[in-house]
């Protein structure tokens, strides 16, 4: 059941514009062929313009619906109290379903508010959006670097991201991004990280950094864009506690 009253956009719109051109011109070339009695070439143009608008209708499934229903999933295990901080939370779509399940938590948003990586992306657009949720009053926006967090260490209870680290250009740079969300979690907090790239280094990131409480599960096809080559995968990682100073030898001290 759709009940989003927000305005969220597209994913990278260029792609999905991209395939949606792919297919319209496969399409003319399938009609020409044909009518320049071509039938061979037709037929070829006929299925790949087929298997290229199907790719189009998955990639604006997931944008518009698949995401949302595999993200309330993921939610629902929260307990209401938490506070929870969105990586790259763009025009609100996880930050906002989120902080609906936190009625005495709090939800905070980052983001640099990049209009490549989704259509419409703007801080005030997600403030609008929160208004229109109804949960403007337990949501927090912050501009800022993934890679240097103005938070606190331990400040957060779930850290959460979706489709917003692959946007950063260099190894390096994800792997502090990842750095930087661990040590912004309290101990025995937990992750979740939705990427279509890269979620292997993240879970290794986060295991140099004593993870060991880090799996990865492949989120199914309602979270494709385009197809099984484009996946989405979930990173989920519980910080460990802090371990317990050893004990003193008092025998070995005397």
């Amino acid at each position: 059941m759709n009940d989003r009253r927000g305005s969220y956009g597209f994913d990278a719109p260029w792609a999905l514009a991209g395939l949606l051109f792919g297919a319209v011109v496969l399409l003319v070339l399938m009609a020409l062929s044909f009518a320049f009695d071509i039938p061979a070439a037709g037929v070829a143009f006929l299925v790949g313009g087929i298997y290229t608008l199907l790719s189009a209708l998955s990639y604006l499934y997931t944008t518009r619906w698949g995401k949302f229903a595999v993200w309330a999933g993921e939610l629902d295990r929260l307990e209401g109290d938490e506070h929870l901080l969105d990586l790259g939370c763009g025009r609100g779509a996880v930050l906002l379903l989120a902080a609906k399940r936190l009625p005495k938590g709090r939800a905070t948003g980052l983001d640099l508010w990049r209009t490549q990586d989704q259509s419409g992306n703007d801080e005030t657009v997600t403030k609008a959006n929160a208004g229109k949720e109804g949960v403007a009053d337990r949501v927090e926006l912050v501009t800022g670097d993934m890679c240097e967090q103005p938070f606190t260490d331990g400040e957060f209870d779930v850290v959460v991201s979706s489709l917003a680290i692959h946007n950063i250009p260099d190894a390096a740079g994800r792997a502090r991004a990842v750095a930087e969300a661990h040590r912004v979690l309290r101990p025995g907090g937990l992750m979740l990280i939705a990427d279509f790239r890269h979620t292997p280094d993240y879970q290794e990131s986060l295991r140099e950094l004593g993870v060991t409480d880090v799996r990865l599960r492949d989120l199914g096809w309602r979270f494709w864009y385009g197809g099984p080559w484009f996946k989405t995968v979930m990173l989920e990682a519980r910080k460990p506690h802090q371990a317990e100073a050893p004990a003193k030898d008092v025998a070995a001290g005397e």
